[in-house]
């Protein structure tokens, strides 16, 4: 049964530290396949559209995101190529909040379409090509793994 997960807020460290690649052998293990149904679970009942390992204590390369109202997991993921446009829009995150709680918002630029390449769940390696708003969660989830986070891209 999945359990939901404490997330991290900002100025904790571990969301300023790099990940590190997942050891895709990991994905056979009982409990880690537990650890992404919790992670899932968290995103959900949050109404994230995105969640990223860090944001829950655990700074590995591996994010979810909500796709066609269906989970896609992507593990050790590489962004390939992103396209010159770019689009600012809202953004908000779980992990940064005012001091009564609530979401921070804030105006971002991203680059409207990109391809990423990344293991699936299941350790298969996908390539895809995504575009608005998918492109900015990914985008956005993909920054956790590398320490950044929105606000240090806040277009005002």
């Amino acid at each position: 049964m999945p359990k939901e997960l404490d997330i991290i807020y900002h100025p904790h460290p571990l969301l300023r530290k790099k990940s590190e690649e997942l050891d895709l052998s990991l994905l056979k293990d009982p409990e880690f396949k537990q650890w992404l149904k919790d992670l899932e679970l968290t995103m959900l009942k949050k109404d994230g559209a995105g969640l990223a390992a860090p944001q829950v204590g655990k700074n590995i390369r591996v994010f979810v995101v909500v796709n066609n109202k269906k989970s896609l997991f992507l593990i050790n993921p590489r962004i390939t190529k992103k396209s010159w446009g770019k689009i600012i829009d809202e953004e908000g995150c779980l992990s940064v909040v005012n001091e009564k709680g609530e979401l921070i918002f804030g105006r971002v630029a991203r680059h409207k379409k990109i391809n990423i390449s990344f293991y699936n769940e299941k350790g298969d390696l996908k390539k895809i090509s995504v575009d608005k708003f998918l492109a900015r969660v990914i985008q956005h989830e993909n920054d956790h793994l590398d320490g950044i986070l929105f606000i240090d891209k806040l277009e005002e």
